[in-house]
């Protein structure tokens, strides 16, 4: 399988700010390649320098078989590129922002404008093509965003954060028409702050901070480093949680984690189900009353919180500026 993206160390220096420092990826053809980071890990940085945006200080890097330092035009001919921010002309009517793009990309007026049609309608915007973009919902706008990115049927799109403040339908939704792209033969790089969207688009995850790769392989494959099931009880009473934990640390493969704010335990163990069922057995026996009580499998937030030492937060490096393609 041949690679649609290859970084090879690339270094991105901001006065004494490292932003990247010898940042590496690949992104297999007809594959999504999500990347994600704590605040200023270097993200946005690197699609910056993958879509010809900001010249690396050192480091290569190649995207649909061009490279990025040597031809930045071919590059941004074979790209697509949706960034944070829905880089649409509210005064003009949806129709008319692809018309636009697709005449910019040279496609010609008659090409644009049956490219522009046929996206509307792959996108569920062909009813509102004829309004202006600033009587579209977030969701739309979002959309219309993407369809703009694909206009010229670009072999690789990068996503900046593409569902940032979007409702969970329209989350939803935008993971469905990300899906059908890459069914369709499209490399996707993808950078969030949602982990259930990493989980969800990813073939392979890159975690990233202070510039570098500090973990990679498949969600299974991170979840896995951090170990296996976990236990996570929530106490009735705030005052038994320490307790609780006394009870319960034994059956922990490490020390409890406990959220006073929400009275949650959480530990991981060894054996699940017999684990869950002696856990069950102990705060019975005292007796803890007990909200809530499961057996789960570790999630990339705590992948994440357990590689970086930080919280997933939407606030952070400055994204993609709404004017750029």
């Amino acid at each position: 399988m041949t690679d649609a993206v290859i970084a090879q160390g690339l270094v991105k220096r901001y006065g004494d700010v490292v932003a990247l420092a010898g940042l590496d990826l690949r992104v297999p053809q007809g594959t999504v390649l999500g990347v994600l980071g704590p605040n200023g890990a270097g993200k946005t940085t690197a699609v910056r320098i993958l879509t010809t945006l900001l010249r690396p200080d050192s480091g290569s890097a190649q995207v649909a078989g061009v490279d990025v330092l040597a031809d930045p035009a071919k590059v941004r001919a074979r790209i697509g590129l949706s960034g944070q921010y829905a880089a649409v002309d509210e005064h003009l009517t949806g129709f008319e922002n692809l018309d636009m793009v697709g005449r910019l990309y040279h496609l010609g007026a008659k090409r644009s404008r049956t490219r522009a049609r046929d996206l509307l309608g792959r996108f569920d915007l062909d009813g509102a093509a004829n309004r202006p973009v600033k009587t579209y919902s977030g969701g739309m706008r979002r959309r219309l965003d993407l369809a703009g990115a694909l206009v010229a049927d670009p072999a690789v799109l990068f996503l900046d954060e593409p569902t940032t403040g979007l409702d969970p339908r329209s989350r939803s939704d935008m993971w469905q028409i990300i899906t059908d792209l890459v069914a369709g033969g499209t490399s996707v790089l993808l950078t969030t702050q949602y982990m259930e969207e990493a989980d969800r688009l990813a073939d392979s995850i890159v975690v990233i901070d202070h510039g570098r790769v500090i973990a990679q392989g498949s969600a299974d494959q991170l979840k896995e480093l951090i170990g296996g099931e976990r236990i996570e009880v929530v106490v009735k009473n705030a005052a038994h949680l320490q307790q609780a934990r006394h009870l319960l640390v034994g059956l922990a493969g490490a020390e409890p984690t406990v959220d006073e704010h929400t009275r949650r335990l959480s530990l991981p163990v060894r054996d699940g189900s017999a684990s869950l069922v002696e856990a069950l057995r102990r705060l019975d026996a005292v007796p803890i009353a007990v909200s809530d009580i499961s057996l789960r499998r570790p999630t990339l937030d705590d992948v994440f919180l357990a590689l970086t030492g930080h919280n997933t937060d939407p606030a952070g490096e400055p994204g993609l500026a709404p004017a750029v393609r």
